[in-house]
């Protein structure tokens, strides 16, 4: 594009929320970026992308259009039958319409629609100056933020996330006069709270980036957070181990500074003693610390700090740092170590006065429950019974330790940690870890055997419970979480290949709430389930046909489901697929309109045409030889070998009347289509493959 200049704009504040930074940064840039395309003016945006540091928002563009294009409009009048009056003189509807105009009548131009003629006002006026149109482009921009506690300052009537205090805005080399928030745009940035406590000039937006580098911030977070991971990994290194950079953490860091400089500190090694996850978490989510490791990946009594400075004297931060942290870890301690003196069987004896649900009892209540779902599950997979109820049974124990009321994202971890030390199998004490698995999207599923049995389960008896207590999620609220738990279990069985018979297990976990005198609708809960999977098999890639033509034969099983979902996607790609669906969608079609009962099989005597008796044969072929494949699952083969049935299909549907009026040959018909439609829909409904 020609004609185009660089724009500036910077929002300059107090300290902006951490978390919300980047949302906010995004929809800054956004809200300039729609409100210009809005206004019709041209942009080139390269690689251009939201700036940001602690204190400020920016909007880099390497090239936007000096002027709006030239603006064209249309007035439609009044049609020549009411406009003009027998002598062809204008009337008072089509003169009021060109004073409107601000033309005379006879300057109007005429067009023609489906009614007739009429008058129509078309003008063509220079596009506004891009200059002139920024302050309303900031003000929707500013207006469209996401910001739900504005803060409010001074005696403004306006708020913001955070206090404005500085606003650069610069259309090529020249100030463009804004104002926002009580604020007076000009070409002074600001530099480091500490480095460079002053005025920062702007000269052009193409110097931005590099003059506020020059001032000790590193306004592009790109940059900001490699800095921050080159740090980390250099300091980690000469620490003799390898940094644990957890992607939430850096983000968070990443939004608290704006030079950031890397600080290598220590714990004493007899914290170590401690669950790792206790003090990981405590380093990660209250300190924002970067925890070292060893090459087995165990953690290290080293640390990395992100200090926001250039000290003169780091051992002072180090010692801040050290300082901060060690009376954290004191406590975990000593959580760790009552808790152990407590043991993890007894810790269970306090869930039965923990109330789960009103309607659903106690904690210890749902672990009952939970137990012997898990039970009846694990001879199903091959898991011995005994150890999946025993893994139960001591699952939720870990709820009344001291550390996971401290840490509540420790529990299952925690819990893992009280059964080794309390001698329980291995595989029970991983088991009660694994439960919550996955604990996030993108999560692992649970590895070992009693794990995959308890996280199948625990997520019934959640999902059961849930809606049988009224708990169905509505919008945005899901108290109970399940919409995540119902993909969880979801996962778990087709991830781990457990041909369970669903519907018996939501039947077996409405079973179990008999005592409490609720129960889920085991259908309404398997269609919910079934939606969650939806969205599971879009992110894999399966097309919403393939999906509905699955589901809409509600296998009872996942696993049988996905097997299903990958046959019908290597049908669809044979060069019969989309006949054979749509054929089938027409066979649907003509017996929804039968009238009266349809005969279980043909008539061989009955079969006239021989495309008729060609296909029924070849029905009767297909039947013999994909029976066996149905019985073992084998979904490929069974529709590799239907889809031979393409020219017989289309035979008999270029030369056979199904609906004649000799009602026995009609239902003999009928009853030869019926029989290929429930073959051709044995694996999924293909008929919606058809478009």
């Amino acid at each position: 594009m020609s004609g185009l200049s660089p724009l500036l704009i910077e929002l300059g504040t107090e300290e902006l929320p951490v978390k919300a930074l980047p949302g906010l940064a995004q929809a800054f840039f956004d809200g300039v970026i729609a409100a210009l395309g809005k206004r019709g003016v041209a942009i080139e945006r390269g690689d251009a992308r939201p700036l940001y540091s602690p204190r400020r928002l920016a909007v880099l563009l390497p090239g936007v259009a000096g002027e709006q294009p030239q603006q064209r409009s249309e007035v439609l009048g009044p049609y020549l039958t009411i406009a003009l009056d027998a002598n062809g003189a204008p009337t008072r509807a089509l003169e009021g319409f060109a004073a409107k105009a601000g033309v005379a009548w006879d300057a109007l131009e005429k067009t023609t629609d489906a009614k007739g003629e009429r008058f129509v006002h078309r003008a063509v006026t220079p596009g506004a100056k891009t200059a002139d149109l920024l302050q309303s482009v900031l003000d929707e921009a500013l207006a469209g933020m996401p910001i739900p506690k504005p803060m409010r300052w001074g005696s403004h009537a306006y708020g913001f996330a955070r206090p404005l205090h500085w606003l650069v805005a610069l259309f090529g080399d020249d100030v463009v006069a804004l104002d926002a928030l009580g604020i007076r745009s000009g070409r002074n940035s600001r530099g480091h709270r500490f480095h460079h406590d002053k005025h920062v000039w702007i000269g052009a937006p193409a110097d931005y980036i590099e003059a506020l580098r020059a001032a000790h911030v590193l306004v592009d977070p790109d940059e900001r957070r490699a800095r921050i991971v080159a740090e980390v990994e250099t300091a980690a290194r000469a620490a003799g181990g390898s940094a644990r950079i957890d992607a939430d953490n850096l983000a968070q860091v990443n939004c608290l500074n704006e030079w950031p400089v890397a600080v290598a500190c220590s714990f004493e090694r007899a914290f170590l003693e401690v669950p790792q996850e206790a003090l990981v978490a405590t380093m990660e989510t209250n300190q924002k610390f970067f925890p070292v490791l060893d090459a087995g990946g165990r953690l290290t009594e080293h640390f990395i700090g992100i200090a926001n400075i250039e000290s003169h004297d780091p051992s002072e931060i180090r010692k801040g740092y050290e300082r901060v942290i060690r009376p954290r870890f004191a406590d975990a301690k000593f959580f760790f170590d009552e808790d152990l003196k407590q043991g993890i069987e007894a810790m269970g004896a306090g869930l039965a006065t923990v109330t789960y649900q009103a309607k659903l009892g106690s904690v210890a209540d749902k672990a009952q429950r939970v137990a012997a779902l898990a039970e009846a599950i694990a001879p199903q997979v091959g898991v011995d019974p005994a150890l999946a109820q025993r893994a139960a049974l001591l699952a939720k124990n870990d709820l009344q330790s001291r550390m996971v009321n401290e840490f509540p994202e420790l529990q299952g971890i925690a819990g893992r940690h009280y059964a080794q030390c309390a001698g329980e199998p291995a595989e029970v004490a991983l088991a009660i870890d694994e439960a919550y698995q996955p604990r996030f999207a993108g999560d692992d599923i649970a590895l070992s055997g009693i794990g995959k049995v308890l996280a199948i389960a625990e997520r019934l008896d959640t999902l059961a419970g849930g809606f049988a207590a009224g708990l169905k999620p509505t919008g945005n609220k899901d108290p109970f979480a399940l919409r995540r738990n119902a993909l969880g279990l979801a996962r778990t069985i087709i991830e781990s290949g457990f041909d369970l018979d669903l519907k018996a297990l939501l039947a077996h976990a409405n079973a179990a709430l008999a005592s409490k005198a609720v129960q889920a609708d085991a259908v309404e809960l398997y269609a919910f389930i079934l939606d969650r999977l939806r969205g599971y098999y879009a992110d894999k890639g399966v097309p919403g046909a393939h999906f509905n033509a699955v589901a809409e034969l509600e296998p009872a099983s996942l696993y049988d489901f996905d097997r299903r979902i990958d046959a019908i996607g290597i049908f669809a790609q044979l060069p019969e697929a989309a006949a054979l669906a749509a054929a089938n969608k027409r066979i649907g079609n003509i017996l929804k309109k039968a009238e009266g009962a349809i005969p279980a099989i043909e008539d061989p005597a009955l079969l006239s045409e021989p495309a008729e008796r060609a296909l029924a044969e070849a029905v009767e072929a297909a039947c013999a030889a994909t029976g066996q494949a149905l019985a073992q699952a084998d979904y490929v083969g069974t529709l590799a070998h239907l889809a031979r049935l393409r020219p017989q299909v289309d035979a008999f549907f270029d030369g056979v009347m199904v609906n004649v009026e000799d009602p026995a040959i009609r239902n003999n018909r009928l009853a030869l289509l019926k029989r290929l439609a429930d073959r051709l829909g044995s694996v999924a409904a293909i008929e919606h493959l058809s478009a």
